[in-house]
């Protein structure tokens, strides 16, 4: 068993606290590999912001969850090395399972989420409040993050044809029932780089998609229910046209590619949104400057050649989503 505080981490409860008061989101970025981690952690301490470095299923089973936790502890020693020792939470994002769950407590992580979106109502309590249970019972205590309504699209192991909005008029049974610290809810994001279908969108003259706006009604009726209550929105990378276009212009397809745009997404963090999962747009950010360096160097093969430009990339992004998105510059 190893605990979160020794590999120099902090659960999610304080900082959505402060992010609650102080109206404004803690940014929560997937990783999986040393680049994404070194942009992040720079990212964040330029920018003085506090962040949740999130890991699914299936990065852990990617990079290995021994090597994720040491990468986890050099991300507060680096943070400390550039200067200014900014909070990091290590979280766990769609766990699917009891198992799962637990093994990431045991191995370092300071906050979990357990998807049970997709089962019953009841089975979703029943698991959400067994992984609470174990979570808030160890020595130091682990946050859970649950989820009520259905994302769609596909991310990683995640995926789901459909979208089903949460059903306000549960929120306040499930949070008394589970005792999650955090909520997860479905008001118009959806996982991937293509959020909406192109008969959901306008198109501009350009080719542009502009889709639906986001149900802030469901969003405003869910505070009303909890009030005070930290809320989570999953899928809401911006996917910035910038990107798809220089994939494409470097031998990438990208159809119909759609995200959510920035300025809904600050209107959420002002709210009870304290928590932003963002992982498609660093995803295309780096992918379109790999494409971008090989393209133009096509005798490259030094891989620092082509994914320290991506980390720059990634790291440029993520600074401006601090600053100008997410209103968590400056909080840490």
């Amino acid at each position: 068993m190893i605990s979160y505080k020794e590999l120099g981490l902090v659960n999610s409860v304080e900082l959505f606290r402060k992010a609650m008061e102080g109206g404004y989101a803690i940014p929560a970025y997937n990783f999986n590999n040393m680049e994404q981690m070194q942009a992040i952690i720079q990212a964040c301490v330029e920018t003085k912001s506090p962040v949740i470095l999130q890991v699914s299923s299936g990065a852990r089973k990617y990079a290995n969850a021994t090597l994720l936790r040491s990468m986890a502890k050099g991300a507060v020693e680096y943070a400390k090395e550039l200067g200014y020792p900014i909070p990091i939470v290590l979280h766990l994002d769609h766990g699917d399972s009891f198992e799962l769950c637990k093994d990431c407590i045991e191995n370092g992580f300071s906050s979990v989420m357990i998807d049970g979106s997709h089962l019953p109502y009841d089975e979703n309590v029943a698991l959400t409040k067994r992984v609470v249970e174990f979570a808030h019972a160890q020595k130091d205590y682990v946050s859970v993050e649950g989820e009520l309504g259905v994302l769609a699209g596909i991310e990683d192991e995640v995926s789901a044809e459909k979208s089903h909005y949460t059903r306000p008029e549960e929120v306040e049974d499930f949070v008394k029932k589970t005792g999650v610290d955090s909520l997860a809810i479905s008001i118009g994001t959806s996982h991937g780089r293509a959020k909406f279908k192109p008969e959901q969108c306008t198109r501009t003259s350009d080719g542009v998609l502009i889709p639906p706006p986001l149900r802030f009604d469901i969003l405003e009726e869910v505070e009303r229910r909890i009030p005070g209550f930290p809320i989570v929105l999953h899928g809401s990378s911006s996917v910035p046209v910038e990107y798809v276009r220089m994939i494409e212009q470097y031998g990438g397809k990208l159809p119909d590619s759609v995200g959510i745009p920035e300025d809904q997404l600050r209107k959420a963090a002002r709210s009870a949104v304290c928590k932003i999962n963002i992982d498609s747009d660093g995803r295309l950010a780096m992918t379109a400057i790999v494409r971008k360096v090989l393209f133009e160097h096509p005798e490259e093969f030094d891989p620092r050649k082509y994914l320290g430009p991506a980390r720059d990339e990634l790291k440029k992004l993520y600074m401006h989503k601090n600053i100008e998105v997410l209103g968590s510059a400056n909080r840490a």
